[in-house]
């Protein structure tokens, strides 16, 4: 099961990048976005609390979907960008085992404990 749940994800992952393509933007571009929605991690140097709302708001796929789509209604292809590299980004980053965050740290992801040796459940 989670093999086939990372090939969801990079599917996902090359969808996002082929939507920036359709979207009429450089191929280069969505790579150089990928890793923006990061800085929602500086909330963690307030508190776990609102790091962790931060990162779980810029790293939510509904999120990422509803701006895609509100991009489309508007008319509005940087909206839709915005959704494309939040979208890519969370598959991106569920691909490598790094999920939503607890409120009680950063390491504590929907996923699992970043860090802890984990059973493997291919």
């Amino acid at each position: 099961m989670k093999t086939l749940l990372k090939l969801e994800q990079l599917a996902i992952l090359i969808m996002a990048f082929l939507l920036t393509l359709y979207l009429g933007y450089q191929w280069w571009l969505f790579f150089a976005l990928l890793l923006l929605p990061d800085i929602s991690m500086l909330g963690y140097i307030v508190n776990n609390k609102i790091g962790a709302f931060l990162y779980n708001l810029f790293h939510h796929q509904g999120v990422a979907l509803f701006l895609i789509a509100f991009g489309y209604l508007l008319l509005d292809p940087k909206i839709s960008l915005a959704g494309v590299i939040l979208w890519g980004h969370s598959a991106m980053d569920r691909l490598f085992g790094y999920g939503l965050k607890y409120n009680k740290g950063f390491k504590y992801t929907h996923l699992g404990e970043i860090g802890s040796e984990r059973k493997s459940e291919n």
